[in-house]
């Protein structure tokens, strides 16, 4: 999920419907909407934002602050025209990006992917799975045992969610948030256990061994062949979060 931070309405609309043209769920506010919401936002919440954008506002240093308070997502700030200066002050107040418009949300898609990618060899050590699957979050189909996996669109969205936090067991709602939104409240999150039963089928299909890991009341998390042997035995409970 991407939020979109901007005191312009028409620049949240439309990078909303961008967003969603290519399956991304979005969500737009104005910087004081914002401030008041991301502060108050429950953790499992503000995990499932892959990526914010900053645009037009009058601190975006104060806005900068309370993301890196409350999340490691990537920050990019998009300005209608870029100066040496403007992009060095912005990184100074610690976004992780500068682009400057038009600029195509598989582009940003990509600057978030590249952002993440850096951040997980920084804190994580990659696991036997995540090692043989490869995601661009631009569009491109997933890199599984060097061999492109077709995938449906959610399938596709809860895979990426899953390298994302290849460290760490995330919950069903965590993963429904992210590929849903925060704010949809017309779709079952239990849709999310048919999701992960096809990608299952699908990954154990291409790898040999089943790549997520489920445990009750925990969540699920990539593992690796080695982990997945060793579990074997063990009840699948994904249906039980």
């Amino acid at each position: 999920m991407i939020v979109i931070v901007d005191d312009r309405n028409l620049v949240t609309d439309a990078f909303r419907s961008s967003f969603d043209r290519e399956g991304i769920p979005a969500a737009g506010f104005s910087a004081g909407d914002f401030e008041g919401w991301v502060e108050a936002a429950a953790s499992e919440d503000v995990m499932a934002i892959n990526g914010f954008l900053i645009g037009q506002c009058n601190r975006p240093d104060l806005l900068a602050r309370i993301i890196k308070r409350r999340s490691a997502a990537a920050i990019i700030a998009m300005k209608d025209h870029k100066t040496l200066a403007s992009t060095l002050e912005l990184f100074a107040i610690g976004v992780d990006d500068v682009i400057s418009k038009p600029c195509h949300v598989r582009e940003i898609l990509a600057r978030i992917e590249a952002i993440a990618r850096r951040v997980s060899i920084e804190r994580n050590r990659p696991t036997d799975a995540s090692a043989a699957i490869r995601i661009f979050r631009d569009g491109r189909d997933p890199i599984v045992c060097e061999e492109p996996l077709s995938l449906p669109r959610r399938e596709l969205r809860i895979l990426e969610f899953l390298v994302t936090n290849q460290s760490r067991r995330v919950t069903k709602s965590q993963i429904f948030n992210s590929v849903y939104g925060l704010f949809d409240q017309e779709i079952d999150e239990n849709v999310i256990e048919s999701h992960i039963s096809k990608l299952r089928r699908r990954l154990r299909s291409r790898l040999g061994y089943d790549p997520i890991d489920s445990k009750r009341h925990l969540g699920y998390r990539l593992v690796g062949s080695a982990k997945a042997d060793q579990d074997s035995g063990s009840l699948d409970v994904a249906a039980a979060f």
